[in-house]
């Protein structure tokens, strides 16, 4: 049994996954589904906060099939293949910081025509600012002004009205603090620089103290 969920988006036999853009590549040992001449990878939640953020009740997921998206905190690759799943028509700037890790995602990009890989600090967006301009700015990186970052990407990238998904790490702002006041806290940086959140979506048992802003970029130029 196959049933969309959003664009580009299934549930396959009781399990989320992605319709394959590349038969037969696996990025991260997913299990692979074969029906009716399509494959669909099956998106783990333990190793994606997208996946974990759909199967706690994500009710907005501003990524569709045309769009363009800019990805921050790539890492090997795992959620930015499932995206470029999603957004088969469109686009993925992916930026990664680390040369190693790089290498990894390398091999997750073989045959995914729809993903740059762009090796960057997403703290300094004017080192990567040839991209064109974004419809969603999906940023997961561990790192303590991870609201900031964001900030300055979508200055720099994100198209009027378009959307932000971030998925904040408490821990890596501050290990002392209660994460719902971390929360809290991020929030109130996002909303006072442009953005609305529209969801909140606590993501664990997937990821403790995570939690996944859904965003819309409402700042006044």
């Amino acid at each position: 049994m196959i049933k969309e969920i959003f664009e580009n988006v299934y549930i396959v036999d009781d399990k989320l996954a992605t319709k394959s853009t590349v038969k037969g590549k696996k990025v991260y040992d997913e299990k692979i589904i074969k029906l009716d001449n399509e494959e669909y990878r099956v998106w783990n939640p333990y190793k994606s906060k997208l996946a974990a953020a759909i199967l706690k009740g994500l009710k907005t997921l501003p990524i569709k099939r045309n769009s363009k998206i800019l990805y921050l905190g790539a890492s090997a690759g795992t959620t930015p293949s499932h995206v470029a799943d999603i957004a088969d028509k469109g686009i993925v700037y992916a930026v990664e910081y680390s040369p190693r890790i790089m290498r990894e995602m390398l091999d997750a990009c073989e045959g995914r025509k729809n993903i740059i890989p762009i090796l960057g600090d997403a703290n300094k967006p004017q080192e990567y600012s040839d991209i064109e301009m974004v419809d969603v700015i999906y940023e997961d990186v561990a790192q303590p002004n991870q609201a900031e970052i964001l900030i300055k990407n979508a200055k720099w990238f994100l198209k009027k009205d378009g959307y932000a998904m971030i998925a904040i790490k408490a821990r890596s702002i501050d290990v002392t603090k209660d994460p719902k006041e971390i929360f809290k806290e991020q929030k109130n940086i996002l909303e006072n620089s442009g953005f609305k959140v529209l969801e909140e979506i606590d993501i664990e048992p997937y990821e403790k103290d995570h939690i996944m802003f859904v965003c819309k970029w409402i700042r006044d130029y």
